[in-house]
């Protein structure tokens, strides 16, 4: 099991009102170190974006629980999938995510490199995470709940290692 997250650039997109117009939004590279470097981190992946296990549980249940987490020192949370940086946009607007981060891994790179990439062809999803959570302070993994099974083409949706509860309950310590 690795120990440090991996170094991997993420293509984003941020709002710059410079632009103008409908989508005053722009490219921006945001590094592991950016994200992770001097910070106490939480990221939950998750196969994807408007899945229903995702969009009724995982990422509502971390954004339910933000403020508690928060409140164990947590700097950030953040819901990282396999999905281009417009559709993570769009499914936390869908869901009106305030609080927890969208961080997309559209190719896979910080995935496949954490080893948590699975083939997912039997949904026609192609390449996806498996969904886990993780404590990072400072870009080490001290904690990581993975959910069971973890498999290519899993015939079901496990979801019982990586929810909000379960890391408040690590946290709690």
């Amino acid at each position: 099991m690795i120990h440090q997250v991996p170094e991997v650039i993420f293509k984003t997109r941020v709002r710059d009102e410079s632009i103008g117009g409908d989508n005053p939004f722009r490219w921006q590279d945001v590094t592991s170190s950016d994200i992770f470097k001097g910070k106490n981190v939480i990221v939950f992946g998750l196969p994807g974006a408007f899945t229903p296990t995702c969009s009724s549980t995982h990422l509502p249940g971390y954004e339910a629980k933000y403020n508690q987490l928060k409140a164990k020192g947590i700097d950030e949370i953040y819901c990282l999938s396999v999905n281009d940086a417009f559709t993570m946009f769009q499914w936390s607007k869908h869901l009106g995510i305030k609080n927890v981060k969208m961080l997309p891994d559209g190719n896979g790179d910080f995935t496949r490199l954490m080893g948590m990439l699975v083939r997912k062809e039997n949904l026609g999803f192609g390449l996806r995470s498996w969904r886990y959570s993780m404590h990072v302070v400072n870009g080490e993994i001290k904690q990581m709940f993975i959910e069971p099974g973890f498999m290519d083409n899993c015939p079901d949706d496990p979801f019982e290692a990586s929810d909000a509860d379960t890391m408040l309950n690590y946290l709690g310590k």
